[in-house]
C-alpha cells in the first residue's frame, strides 16, 4: 500500500525561538537550519522579519544558505508585515509567506475588537496582497482550537478562494482534547467546498500536555502538513515535539510517511538545547536522557533477553547510539555483569558475587553507578586483601580535635585502635599503624572528585614507604576521608613483609594510653 506524504514544517528558529532566553544570533540559526535541511524538514519558517532587524536579517541569511526547503516568513495580516517579509525571503529558491489573524470569539472580540466578517475580509486581503510576491501563502487561523466550526470554515473557504495554498488550523492555547481537534479537521474536511485546493495543516500547542496526540488525530481526519519544533520548544509549555510525531508514524506504520532522516534526530536536539540554552527533561520521549535508559532489574534483565521486551523504538534509529542500562542500587546481578564484561573483565560466578556485594555498598551512596566507577571498583579492590577495613568512625571540627577509631579485619580477627592527629585522615592513619605496630610513611596523597549531580565520589591516591621501599594505593568512595583509608589499606595490602600478629590486649593498652 502507498503512504500518503506528511509535509513537516519546522518552527523552531521562529516559534520555538520566542521562549525566553532562547534567542539566537544570525549564525546559530544558519547552522540550525541547515541541519534542519539535513534532517529533512520540507519548510523553514524561518522568524517573523518585520519583528526586528536581527529577524529580517537572519530570514535573509537562511534563505541564502539552504537549497531544498520551503523557507517561509510569518506575519500579521498587515501589509506592511508582508511587503517586508518579501523583502526578506527574496532570495529563497522556494519562498512562503504565512500570514493570517484569529478566528475565535475571543480573538475577534477581545484582541481585535472586531466582527466575524471583517475578520474575514481582512484575512482575504492578507492573502491577496501576500499572493502579488508569492505563489505560495499559508493562512492561518490564530486559536481555532476555540473557533465555532461553522465559522471557521467559511474563513477557510473564503481564503482559499482568495488564494492560500495551505490553511493552518492552530490550537494556539492547547485547549482541545484529541478527539475534538480531529473532529474540527474532518469538519473543515466535509465541509470546505474548496478544500481540495489547499494543504491542511496543524499547529498545536502543548498547554495541555496533548500537542502530539492533537497533531496525530489532526492527520488522522485530513491534516497533511504538521508544524512542529525540534525538542517541542515553543511559547509557554511548547509545541508540537517534531521527534515524536516522526516516530510515532515510523513505529505504527499509520500510512503516512515524511523525509525525516530520523537517525539525524537526536544529534540535532543536541544541538538545539545546546545553542538555546534550554536543558531537555530527562524523561522527554525520544530524546532524554532517560528515553532509553532501564534502571530496574526486573526492566535490565528483559531488555538484555530481548531488547523488544521493554523498547519499542531502536535507540539507533533515532541517533542514540545505545540504550543505557544504569546501575543502581536496584539492579540485579545480570546488569553488573553485562557492564562488567563491557568494560573488559570477565567473572566466574562467585567472583561476580562477591563483585555484586561490593558493588551494592558502592550504590547504596550514589544514585547511580557509572563505568568509571566499575573500573574504581575492580581496580582498587579497596575491600579486599589481607587487612580490610570492618568499622571508620572519625570526628572533626573547627573546635573538635580530630579523632579516628578504625576496626581491621585481619583473617579471622578484628583489631582496634582509636587516634588523634592533625586531621581526621591523619588520625585514622595513625590509628591504622598503631594496629599494624610498623610505622608507614605517607609520602604522597592526591584526592580527585567525580562530580554527578548532587554526589561526588572520592578517588584517592597515595604513596607510602616502609623499610626503604615505596608502595601506591588507590580508594573510592563518597565520603572522601573512607576513600582515603581505603587507598592506605590497599597500599599496605601490598607490603608482603609486612607482620600483623599484634595480641588484641596490646591493641586495647594502646587504645586506652591515646
Amino acid at each position: 500500500m502507498s503512504s500518503e506524504k506528511i509535509w513537516v514544517f519546522d518552527t523552531t528558529l521562529r516559534d520555538g525561538e520566542q521562549v525566553p532566553g532562547c534567542q539566537l544570533n544570525t549564525q546559530e540559526k544558519i547552522e540550525i537550519a541547515k541541519q534542519l535541511e539535513t534532517l529533512g524538514v520540507d519548510i523553514i519558517e524561518a522568524g517573523f522579519p518585520i519583528s526586528s532587524p536581527g529577524d529580517f536579517q537572519s530570514v535573509r541569511a537562511i534563505s541564502k544558505a539552504v537549497q531544498y526547503p520551503i523557507i517561509c516568513g510569518l506575519t500579521r495580516a498587515v501589509e506592511k508585515d508582508i511587503d517586508v517579509a518579501a523583502d526578506a525571503l527574496k532570495y529563497a529558491k522556494r519562498p512562503r509567506i504565512h500570514t493570517g489573524i484569529g478566528a475565535s470569539d475571543f480573538h475577534i472580540k477581545h484582541k481585535f475588537k472586531s466582527s466575524r466578517e471583517a475578520v474575514i475580509e481582512r484575512g482575504v486581503r492578507a492573502v491577496k496582497h501576500a499572493k502579488k510576491y508569492v505563489e505560495d501563502v499559508e493562512f492561518y487561523a490564530e486559536d481555532a482550537g476555540r473557533a465555532d466550526n461553522e465559522f471557521l470554515a467559511r474563513m477557510i473557504e473564503a481564503v482559499i478562494a482568495a488564494g492560500a495554498t495551505v490553511v493552518n488550523i492552530p490550537d494556539t492555547t492547547g485547549y482541545c482534547l484529541p478527539h475534538q481537534y480531529g473532529a474540527k479537521i474532518k469538519y473543515l474536511k466535509d465541509n470546505v467546498s474548496n478544500i481540495d485546493k489547499a494543504i491542511i495543516s496543524v499547529h498545536c500547542h502543548n498547554d495541555l500536555g496533548m500537542a502530539t496526540a492533537n497533531t496525530i488525530a489532526g492527520i488522522i481526519n485530513g491534516a497533511r502538513q504538521v508544524e512542529v519544533t525540534i525538542n517541542g520548544i515553543g511559547e509557554r509549555a511548547g509545541n508540537t515535539s517534531l521527534e515524536e510525531v516522526a516516530m510515532v508514524l515510523k513505529t505504527h506504520k499509520m500510512g503516512y510517511e515524511t523525509r525525516i532522516n530520523t537517525t539525524k534526530i537526536y544529534p540535532l536536539s543536541m544541538l538545539v538545547s545546546k545553542m538555546m540554552r534550554m536543558p531537555i527533561q530527562p524523561n522527554k520521549a525520544i530524546v532524554g536522557k532517560n528515553a532509553f535508559a532501564h534502571s530496574s532489574g526486573i526492566h535490565q534483565d528483559g531488555v538484555l533477553k530481548h531488547r523488544d521486551n521493554y523498547e519499542i523504538i531502536a535507540p539507533e534509529s533515532v541517533g542514540v547510539p545505545t540504550n543505557s542500562i544504569i546501575l543502581t542500587a536496584r539492579s540485579g546481578r545480570h546488569a553488573l555483569k553485562y557492564h562488567l564484561e563491557r568494560l573488559g573483565y570477565e567473572q566466574t560466578a562467585q567472583e561476580l558475587s562477591a563483585t555484586y556485594d561490593r558493588f551494592l555498598v558502592m550504590a547504596d551512596g550514589k544514585k547511580d553507578v557509572t563505568d568509571d566507577d566499575l573500573l574504581n571498583l575492580m581496580a582498587g579492590k579497596v575491600v579486599t586483601g589481607k587487612i580490610e577495613l570492618d568499622h571508620l568512625q572519625v570526628t572533626c571540627g573547627e573546635s573538635l580535635t580530630p579523632t579516628a577509631t578504625v576496626h581491621l579485619k585481619m583473617g579471622d580477627e578484628v583489631k582496634k585502635a582509636s587516634a588523634i592527629g592533625n586531621g581526621p585522615f591523619n588520625a585514622a592513619c595513625i590509628a591504622i599503624d598503631r594496629i599494624l605496630e610498623e610505622q608507614i610513611d605517607l609520602e604522597d596523597y592526591l584526592i580527585q572528585s567525580s562530580i554527578n549531580r548532587s554526589y561526588d565520589t572520592a578517588k584517592v591516591h597515595v604513596k607510602v614507604s616502609n623499610h626503604n621501599k615505596s608502595y601506591v594505593g588507590f580508594g573510592v568512595h563518597t565520603d572522601i576521608v573512607t576513600a582515603s583509608v581505603y587507598a592506605y589499606l590497599n597500599a599496605i595490602n601490598k607490603i608482603t613483609a609486612l607482620t600483623v600478629n599484634i595480641p588484641e590486649a596490646e591493641v586495647v593498652e594502646e587504645v586506652a594510653k591515646a
